[in-house]
């Protein structure tokens, strides 16, 4: 092959991007090739529509298959490149000044002609050097893919941060407004307190704000590490063999102390704080559960509807559809004045309750027609959630019982911590025009 060809050969397989050799190329659907850790660089730092860096046809690929043969091209041209002169200092072995054109792959070192029949090496396994650095530079390139699916995952998790973030913000807002509610049914000596729980909520808000905002700058550090890793090594297999060889070792404890320092997220979560009085005024109302006549109940299992609705696509569990709830429901319904009543939940952590019109001793349970807080386990983490509004609630899960108020009459619905004494959630309606059935569902534990 003369000159003239073997440089067009070359051209054919250098990624245009880091204007070297292959590394992984992938073909994108314009017909173009890239190294796999170029292309994917080039598109995270563009912050643009995915398109060929070549042609800027756009693409909504985000992942391609490795062209096997250009790799392979890659591969071989790499190895019959000629390497540099062999008389410069770095390429020559100290102790016999003769060229290291050996690896030894127990040592992980280069080695001479010399040293290689040496007593200290001559058991090991040697390989040329040329053959070596390419199996190194696939062990490399393995170790890089789990790194990127790390910095992927890592800003995903850095957008959730943030989304919490802002959600948590307008959530203390609401529940300065639902507390405030509470006071004002309350008599007067209790103001002073009031404005304690109020500067109260506001310094762990904003601890808690700054964990979230701490948490996603340790996210957004990481992911950065991560992807300078990740870019050190896309270099580092681009050096050349002996290079490459030579600054094998630290590299692998390094990828792997770098991928064992993710950060976790942040589930923030006020605390509970009791309201002076709370249970005793609430239990002035207290309905004994006689006097809900016909508490009916069965096990029954919620339909598919109902659980998507209630618990998301996520489910109530990591088997939804095997859920056998315990249901339990007031046969005769309130219509009028303040009803106050307590169920135990103590031994379940997902569970509705709440109040409904229209209710049925069917599975077809309608949640347009209902009033509800439910707790739901996701990956061992119970979270509080209501319907009216949707709305996830950033307090502690409730310990034992959860007390339950309605005021028909002035159209308003709350959901009380029992063992804290404190308050979780307050609905508000213009008014109630039907009547609406207590009810309660217990799903597995």
């Amino acid at each position: 092959m003369d000159l003239h060809t073997f440089q067009e050969f070359q051209s054919e397989l250098t990624c245009s991007i880091c204007m070297n050799y292959f590394l992984n190329p992938v073909t994108i659907d314009c017909g173009h090739s890239f190294c796999r850790p170029c292309l994917w660089l080039c598109w995270d730092e563009a912050q643009t529509p995915r398109c060929c860096p070549e042609c800027r046809e756009i693409t909504d690929k985000a992942d391609f298959n490795t062209n096997i043969i250009l790799k392979k091209l890659a591969s071989l041209a790499r190895q019959a490149t000629p390497r540099p002169d062999s008389s410069s200092g770095e390429q020559l072995c100290t102790a016999h000044r003769e060229a290291q054109g050996t690896f030894c792959d127990v040592d992980k070192s280069l080695l001479c002609a010399s040293c290689s029949d040496s007593p200290e090496h001559a058991v090991h396994s040697h390989s040329p050097v040329s053959w070596a650095a390419e199996e190194y530079r696939e062990k490399l390139l393995k170790k890089m893919d789990p790194l990127w699916e790390m910095t992927q995952e890592m800003q995903n998790n850095l957008n959730e941060e943030v989304s919490k973030s802002q959600s948590f913000g307008e959530y203390v807002m609401l529940r300065k407004n639902m507390i405030q509610a509470q006071y004002q049914m309350m008599h007067q000596f209790l103001i002073e307190e009031e404005r304690f729980q109020l500067a109260a909520l506001n310094r762990e808000a904003e601890e808690i704000l700054q964990e979230l905002r701490d948490s996603g700058i340790r996210m957004a550090q990481h992911r950065e590490e991560l992807k300078e890793m990740y870019r050190e090594l896309t270099e580092m297999c681009h050096k050349p063999d002996m290079a490459l060889l030579q600054d094998l070792s630290d590299t692998f404890e390094r990828i792997e102390l770098v991928q064992g320092q993710k950060p976790q997220p942040v589930n923030p979560e006020l605390p509970s704080l009791h309201i002076t009085g709370i249970l005793d005024m609430l239990n002035h109302f207290r309905v004994n559960n006689g006097m809900i006549q016909g508490w009916a109940n069965r096990y029954m299992s919620l339909s598919e509807e109902v659980r998507n609705r209630v618990f998301g696509d996520g489910g109530a569990t990591e088997e939804p559809q095997r859920v056998e709830s315990y249901a339990a429901w007031g046969v005769e319904a309130f219509t009028s004045g303040k009803n106050y009543w307590e169920v135990d939940v103590e031994n379940s952590c997902n569970w509705i309750l709440g109040v409904c019109k229209d209710f049925t001793t069917s599975d077809s349970f309608d949640c347009e027609k209902a009033i509800f807080l439910y707790s739901l386990k996701r990956n061992n983490h119970c979270s509080l959630y209501t319907n009216s509004p949707p709305l996830t609630h950033y307090v502690q899960r409730p310990q034992g019982r959860v007390g339950v108020l309605l005021d028909y009459d002035n159209a308003s619905m709350s959901f009380y911590d029992v063992y804290r004494g404190s308050l979780i959630h307050t609905f508000f309606s213009s008014s109630f025009t039907s009547p609406l059935n207590p009810f309660l569902f217990f799903g597995s534990p």
